[in-house]
């Protein structure tokens, strides 16, 4: 394959997807406009053709040989493909796919809930779950695809568009009505056939179909769904590269290169030991697309080592037949570090962004020869890297070797802790609270934005985080609320908060990625040892509770979720950097304790997303795993209770590692999904006390008090008076304040009337 833009060595570069929210968030903040009803459909969609072809010359201008179409959208890929082969869900009309309801479909309407969300693989993504019924009716509509295509041919650039396979977008999804989605599957494949012949028709000479459950444990009869698609599909007049990524192909190696796709994609990033076996057993006619640079995080690649495996496989299969790409689409990694001008340059040093990332690839293809230049300099850096004494912190590395089985334990088990919790507390029947952040205005971005620039004092931000904190406390007072929080006015990012109080963190100004629709995430980096610099969030609790008589609940981050959505060190294992971050919280949990706040919570909504894709793997991380949460939580004493808080994943296959969290109380999200989950916590006989949310916070809609009532029956069905908590299923920060007072009045009303019936 081939493009006006083809470096002059024989290898082909190649690239899976580019981050599509713009440089600046343009994306971002033209969708929330476009929300709001303050910018037209038409301004919208130019400015989304503006930030496709940005990317497009970018990727062709580096030098690029293959640039991919179709990887932008609006909202999610998932949808977009639903949207595509005509499978979006019937509850929300038929007929052709308005931007209006598309945007329904993934944010609630006034008739209907929003589609359920889910993290996209282990990543911090989250994607919309496809809803399989047997009256779908798979009718595509190829309108996107094509435009964008056309778009960037009428550029002078060649894409390869990129499709999600038809059997991973069938796993990625639920039945609503009992269907088994294998059933669905010809009149699926009748779809993607319709679609891959009039790309072929339009010109296209490859097509990118991402296949990424590969490299999963596939369920029963889904290894014949492949064979079965790929029967059809492979014979269609176009090249297919059969893509995955994520992990290793494993036991789905030899069905993955017999397919018939004219190439296959590989992460050799977090499987490099497949390589070997993927070149023996690849079909003597098919590319091979090594995904050698890191998708997934932002540390420089290491051209040296990766010269190396190249030359080793271009000496078995040929550089004709060998295409260098990054290990995934770069969607999970920001655009360039040429925007951030506050990092430590020396640290910087040491970084690649999306842009970066295609100029690695294409100084990989060039080789040491060709490109001397960067090599040299690519081999200073990472001697440079290895050579920092930041990485080090002996009393850390000294508590860590020294930890005792005492340190990952509470001192009593639940069923004692809970007695002297509810004599001390005294908190009603079905306690009322919520899940930590209120809403963050315009006005408290603005005087965060201000005193970032010193442009006001200190004391005069803390003056108005003071006014903030008390008016969040006398309106929940208002509302009637039982267990307060202090709002989080002081808090930028659940994540990025805590890093900056913590040694071995460093933060970039422009490091963006999306995590949803316009939600974005600025994930901390962390390149050295992890331990407590100060007191964190010990201030703005203790002064909250100093405001009122009831309950305050501390809030702090989890050492999985911190080190899930921060950018991690990938010089020691991920296990001792959850650990290092585990010992800071526990200082923090117990100064918490001794300032007074009895009800602390300590969020981990990124356990589930860190599970390995293989269940093998599995033990080995949930052990890790649990073991900093309770690290983090096990030194308070039995009358303080800990509370987590997860959201957005698939509970059940971890239910045990959950219950061993220990925690007395979880809360996580189940409105969308009507409390469904619940059934897998009764199967299982979780004990401790649990939250479910009763209404989703990702939308402007307020739900009804009755609406509210009869979430609680259906969880009252499930649960215990005693185990249950009522609250909304997320924090409070993306809402306003209208919104959010209906809503948790209503919640608090819905409380009070099925506690009257239960007493």
């Amino acid at each position: 394959m081939s493009s006006p833009s083809q470096s002059t060595t024989n290898l082909v570069t190649a690239n899976l997807g580019y981050p599509r929210i713009g440089r600046h968030r343009e994306l971002k903040f033209a969708l929330e406009e476009f929300w709001r009803g303050r910018l037209s459909e038409a301004d919208l969609l130019a400015t989304a053709k503006t930030l496709r072809q940005r990317n497009w010359q970018l990727q062709k201008d580096a030098g690029l040989d293959v640039i991919p179409s179709n990887d932008f959208s609006f909202y999610d890929q998932v949808l977009d493909a639903l949207v595509l082969v005509g499978a979006t869900p019937s509850r929300f009309g038929a007929g052709p796919v308005t931007l209006t309801r598309y945007f329904q479909m993934a944010r609630n309407s006034n008739e209907q809930t929003a589609m359920e969300m889910t993290k996209w693989f282990d990543t911090n993504y989250h994607y919309l779950v496809p809803e399989w019924s047997d009256d779908l009716a798979f009718t595509p509509d190829t309108t996107k695809l094509l435009a964008e295509f056309a778009e960037a041919k009428s550029l002078g650039i060649a894409t390869r568009p990129v499709l999600i396979g038809p059997v991973t977008l069938l796993l990625l999804g639920k039945a609503v009505d009992g269907t088994n989605p294998l059933d669905l599957l010809p009149r699926l494949l009748k779809a993607y056939r319709t679609v891959l012949g009039e790309l072929a028709a339009a010109g296209a000479e490859w097509v990118q179909i991402d296949e990424a459950v590969l490299v999963t444990d596939l369920p029963e009869g889904y290894a014949a769904a492949f064979r079965s698609a790929y029967v059809e599909l492979a014979n269609i007049p176009l090249k297919l590269m059969l893509t995955t990524y994520f992990g290793e192909l494993g036991d789905n190696l030899e069905l993955a290169c017999s397919l018939g796709t004219a190439g296959l994609h590989i992460d050799a990033v977090r499987a490099p030991k497949q390589v070997a076996e993927v070149v023996k057993q690849l079909q003597p006619t098919q590319t091979l697309s090594l995904g050698c640079v890191d998708g997934r995080n932002i540390w420089l690649a290491d051209l040296n080592a990766l010269q190396s495996v190249v030359t080793s496989v271009t000496a078995k299969i040929g550089a004709e037949r060998l295409q260098l790409a990054p290990s995934c689409s770069l969607l999970h990694v920001p655009y360039d570090t040429a925007d951030e001008d506050k990092l430590d340059p020396r640290v910087l040093s040491w970084l690649s962004f999306a842009k970066q990332k295609v100029e690695e690839l294409v100084q990989l293809a060039q080789g040491p020869e060709v490109a001397a230049t960067a090599f040299a300099d690519n081999r200073r850096r990472h001697e440079d890297r290895l050579a920092a004494d930041s990485s080090t912190n002996k009393d850390v590395r000294e508590q860590l070797a020294t930890l005792s089985e005492g340190a990952f334990r509470r001192k009593s088990p639940y069923q004692q802790r809970v007695t002297v919790q509810r004599e001390e507390l005294g908190l009603p029947l079905l306690p009322t609270t919520t899940i930590g952040s209120f809403p963050q205005t315009q006005e408290v971005r603005k005087q965060r934005a201000a005193h970032k620039k010193g442009t006001i004092s200190d004391a005069e931000y803390n003056d108005f985080l003071k006014q903030k904190t008390e008016e969040c406390i006398r309106e929940q007072e208002q509302i009637g609320l039982d267990v307060l929080v202090h709002g989080e006015f002081e808090r930028n990012d659940m994540v990025e908060y805590f890093g900056e109080h913590l040694a071995g963190f460093t933060f970039t100004s422009n490091g963006w990625v999306q995590s949803y629709g316009s939600r974005c995430v600025k994930p901390p980096i962390i390149y050295g040892d992890v331990s407590r610099v100060r007191p964190i969030t010990v201030e703005w609790s203790s002064y909250a509770s100093s405001l009122t008589t009831k309950p305050m609940k501390g809030m702090l981050t989890g050492p999985i979720t911190i080190l899930q959505w921060s950018f991690v060190r990938n010089d020691i294992p991920e296990r001792d950097v959850a650990w290092q971050i585990g010992l800071a919280l526990r200082e923090e949990v117990q100064d918490l304790e001794a300032a007074g706040i009895r009800v602390i919570q300590v969020d981990e909504p990124a356990l589930r997303e860190g599970l390995p894709l293989r269940r093998s793997e599995w033990p080995a991380y949930l052990d890790w795993s649990v073991k900093a949460f309770r690290l983090a939580t096990s030194s308070v004493t039995d009358g303080t209770q800990i509370h987590t808080h997860m959201c957005y994943c698939q509970f059940e296959d971890i239910l045990p590692s959950i219950a061993a969290l220990d925690a007395d109380v979880i809360s996580m999200e189940t409105a969308r999904s009507r409390m469904e989950m619940l059934h897998a916590f009764k199967r299982h006989g979780y004990p401790n006390e649990i939250g479910p949310g009763i209404y989703d916070i990702h939308s402007p809609r307020v739900p009804a008090k009755e609406e509210m009532v009869g979430l609680l029956q259906l969880a009252l069905d499930v649960l215990r008076p005693e185990q249950l908590w009522v609250n909304p299923d997320c924090g409070l920060k993306t809402r306003a304040w209208p919104e959010t007072i209906e809503a948790l009045t209503n919640l608090c009303q819905a409380a009070v009337e099925i506690r009257a019936e239960l007493t």
